[in-house]
């Protein structure tokens, strides 16, 4: 290349003899502001100076900072511009000398400014809302054209009015929303150059927290201990921080209140009545705060503060309790006395106190905020007593007791006629109510009774009774007794009469209901008691011209019938009663003739049902009634669910039996229950009962019937000794029927010996002969003890002694040879029987 070049110039030298030529390299130059450019200066010819212009046409001195020239040879000269700036632009000169011939060459040098992104910060954060300002500040030299891009399509502003590209190149968008939020593209572009670059800016868009509370109006409880939860939820971007406030004072972990993780629970412990107030939950972000308030509210139970005991005399004008109490809300007081209750009604205010008068206005409840008062007009001793006073809001209440005692004079009570007789000691009773306690003093014909015990007369005393104790020797000891009694209040008299008993009147017999050998007689009570009750009834009866057969009978309450026994059948009786005292009998009623009924059926037995023991079990017990004249063979017993129509299987007991336990039924089942009583002549009426089983019990009780139960540490060992029986039990049947198990093992290596039974070879390999018929199976007969045994007659043989009790199944009904009770296992029932006399069950003797 340089020799072509050395060719050319050459040429030229002679062709132009002493001409000088000068050429610059690059002939143009451009470069970008803050880049460094040389330029190459070539002098063709001899040259002694080669000097360079700046375009302001000053000469380039060397060693400048800006722009450097060096002259590397006799022929070239370089230009070095370093970092340019738009001051560096213009024409630059190069001019070579040799004496008076001078040449030059320029060139002309451009500065340009490259794509610059001044500022373009990310993230950029605005808040949801605010018309955001995206910031791209670019320069370039000419000005770029500046294009926004999201999610990788370029914004058109055209079409969205949200969105505007400014003068200076940021992207505005109006009211800026959480789903304009991520990445933009801002690119810049200087057409004239084909030159592009571009910044990637994150928009973070944050959001003004919202706040909720769970519970505006919280509840407390004051002074029990308890604690309140406040608690609020706050949304926004970023993440709000929560935090309380209450009286403008920040609340924070500690003995009083302690906030969770995020703050949004606040917990106050030991709530307290000045702990009532609102709180402010405040959440905080970059966006901004929001606060909402939540209301506690601290109630306070009631508490009764002032409660006095009083005391008043009888027939004082009246006595007022006061009975005062706080509690938020204000608490409303009632008073109660023995089974009374006096409320002033409606809470009370202050403008208007509420009043409760009872119907004989004795009584005046009148109330007035916090205190409530109970006034008793004309003092009656049966004031006297302990008042409840109660203070009730709507969380709670408290009770206190005061006691009111009345001073009053003695009052007597007491029966004021006494009947007795000669030689039988009665007491005479003075009850004797009085505050302060009274002495009381006897009195016998004016003259005050001795304290000490005579022969005839004692005094016995308690501390509200006195007893005289008079046991009359003749007539004179009947007649009037007084008692007094004194206290500071007074004193009070009171007169008795002690009165010769007598013996009863008649008792009036009314009718007679004769059965086959009972009769029912009904009658009525003396008229007159002779002064002291009656002890009991003599009723005699006999056959017409014989002695009298009698009976007494104890007088219980309301009784105006009894019931003779052991009449014989078809029979004619005179019956007659009287009465008894403790002076002794009445005479006797005229006598009434009957004749009992022919022998016949038994009547209906009086039965009653109970619940038994576990509760799906039940007691039927039954009384014997009129036996028809003939002795009652058995009783006949049956029953079912009542909402079956199948009867189970009726039961034959003995005829001295009282009961039965049904076990074994449905749980919460109703059952009826027929007792028939049967004799010679046939089947009685049932007596009929219906009763329901208990609900079953969801656990095992831990007792049943006053004995123990099993724990479960007893149930599970009874389980693993249970099972171990059968294991032994199966090893034993295997090692005596099939040569196996531990058994087999142990007899044939420690004994050498094989198992019991064990089979011939012949048996061992299939082989047996059981007849010489070889195709027939071998025949067993099983008798068991259950078997009917026909006799030689074909038919049943008649039963005996020793011939068991069957069903009409056939199944064997054991005899019970012992005293006591037996069960009847096909029935699930327990009869009390006798010796010797078994309870039989019949499904087919039931009476039509």
């Amino acid at each position: 290349m340089l020799q072509i070049r050395d060719l050319i110039w050459g040429l030229l030298f002679i062709g132009c003899a002493a001409a000088i030529q000068v050429e610059i390299t690059p002939t143009q130059g451009e470069i970008s502001v803050g880049d460094s450019k040389f330029f190459l200066c070539e002098v063709v010819g001899d040259a002694k100076d080669i000097d360079w212009y700046a375009p302001s046409g000053e000469k380039i001195l060397p060693n400048r900072p800006d722009i450097f020239v060096s002259r590397s040879d006799e022929t070239t000269s370089t230009l070095t511009i370093y970092h340019a700036n738009v001051d560096s632009a213009g024409i630059y000169k190069c001019v070579a000398k040799n004496g008076d011939k001078e040449a030059q060459a320029t060139v002309q040098v451009k500065i340009f400014q490259k794509i610059t992104f001044e500022s373009a910060p990310s993230p950029q954060e605005f808040n949801e809302g605010d018309d955001a300002d995206i910031v791209c500040d670019v320069v370039s030299s000419p000005p770029p054209t500046i294009i926004w891009k999201h999610k990788g399509s370029r914004i058109q502003v055209a079409k969205d009015v949200r969105y505007k590209i400014m003068d200076n190149g940021h992207l505005q968008i109006r009211g800026i929303k959480k789903t304009d939020e991520g990445m933009y593209n801002c690119e810049a572009r200087v057409m004239a150059r084909g030159e592009i670059d571009f910044r990637m800016i994150k928009v973070v868009v944050n959001v003004l927290p919202t706040i909720r509370a769970r519970q505006s109006d919280v509840n407390a409880t004051a002074d029990i201990g308890s604690s309140a939860l406040l608690a609020c939820d706050a949304d926004g971007f970023p993440e709000p921080t929560v935090t309380w406030a209450h009286n403008n004072v920040v609340l924070e972990t500690g003995d009083k209140y302690s906030l969770n993780e995020d703050g949004s629970e606040l917990v106050i412990k030991d709530v307290k009545k000045v702990d009532e107030g609102d709180y402010t939950c405040i959440a905080k972000n970059k966006a901004g705060e929001k606060a909402e308030e939540v209301s506690l509210n601290v109630f306070v139970q009631p508490k009764i503060t002032y409660l006095n005991n009083q005391t008043a005399s009888e027939f004082e004008e009246q006595v007022t309790l006061t009975c005062e109490a706080s509690g938020d809300p204000t608490p409303t007081i009632s008073w109660s006395f023995e089974n009374r209750v006096f409320s002033e009604g409606e809470q009370a205010s202050w403008t208007r106190p509420d009043k409760y008068e009872s119907l004989d206005r004795n009584i005046v409840v009148r109330s007035h905020a916090r205190v409530s008062s109970l006034t008793l007009k004309n003092v009656q001793f049966t004031y006297a007593g302990q008042y409840l006073c109660t203070a009730s809001n709507s969380i709670g209440q408290d009770d206190q007791n005061m006691y009111l005692e009345v001073r009053y004079a003695p009052k007597l009570q007491g029966n004021v006629a006494w009947y007795t007789w000669e030689g039988n000691p009665t007491n005479i009773s003075c009850k004797v109510e009085a505050h302060p306690r009274a002495t009381v003093v006897w009195y016998r014909d004016g003259l005050p009774v001795p304290s000490a015990n005579f022969t005839n007369l004692k005094i016995y005393t308690t501390p509200t009774i006195s007893y005289l104790e008079v046991t009359p020797s003749s007539q004179d000891d009947f007649g009037s007794y007084n008692c007094s009694a004194t206290n500071a209040m007074g004193t009070e008299y009171k007169e008795f009469l002690l009165i010769e008993a007598d013996v009863p009147t008649t008792p009036e017999l009314y009718q007679v209901e004769p059965f086959s050998s009972t009769a029912v007689i009904q009658f009525g009570e003396p008229e007159a008691t002779g002064g002291v009750p009656i002890i009991k009834y003599r009723v005699q009866w006999r056959l017409p011209g014989q002695d009298w057969t009698e009976k007494e009978y104890s007088a219980e309450d309301d009784l105006n019938q009894i019931t003779i026994l052991g009449l014989n059948p078809e029979t004619t009786y005179e019956v007659r009663i009287s009465a008894i005292n403790g002076k002794g009998e009445s005479e006797s009623s005229p006598a009434k003739h009957f004749k009992t009924e022919p022998v016949r059926e038994p009547s209906a037995p009086k039965i009653e049902v109970k619940v038994h023991n576990r509760g799906n079990s039940l007691k039927v017990n039954w009384i014997k009634q009129d036996d028809g004249g003939s002795p009652i063979k058995h009783y006949l017993v049956r029953y079912k669910a009542k909402y079956v129509s199948d009867w189970k299987p009726e039961m034959r007991l003995p005829n001295d039996s009282e009961y039965v336990v049904l076990n074994g039924l449905d749980w919460n089942t109703e059952y009826e229950v027929h007792v028939v009583a049967e004799n010679q002549q046939g089947r009685s009426e049932p007596g009929i009962r219906s009763i329901r089983t208990a609900s079953e019990p969801t656990t095992i009780p831990d007792a049943m019937g006053g004995g123990s139960g099993l724990g479960t540490g007893a149930i599970v060992g009874i389980l693993i000794v249970v099972f171990f029986l059968l294991l032994v039990g199966v090893d034993v049947t295997c090692y005596f029927l099939n040569k196996c198990g531990l058994l087999m093992c142990i007899a044939v290596n420690f004994c050498g010996k094989a198992g019991p039974g064990a089979k011939s070879k012949d048996m061992e390999e299939g082989k047996a002969a059981f007849t010489k018929d070889e195709s027939k199976e071998p025949i067993v007969e099983v008798r068991t003890e259950e078997e009917h045994i026909p006799n030689q007659g074909g038919g049943p043989t008649e039963p005996n002694e020793t011939t068991p009790l069957t069903e009409p199944d056939g199944k064997t009904v054991k005899d019970d040879k012992t005293k006591g009770e037996a069960e009847v296992k096909n029935a699930t029932a327990e009869v009390k029987t006798v010796p010797n006399e078994a309870p039989q069950t019949n499904g087919n003797e039931s009476k039509a």
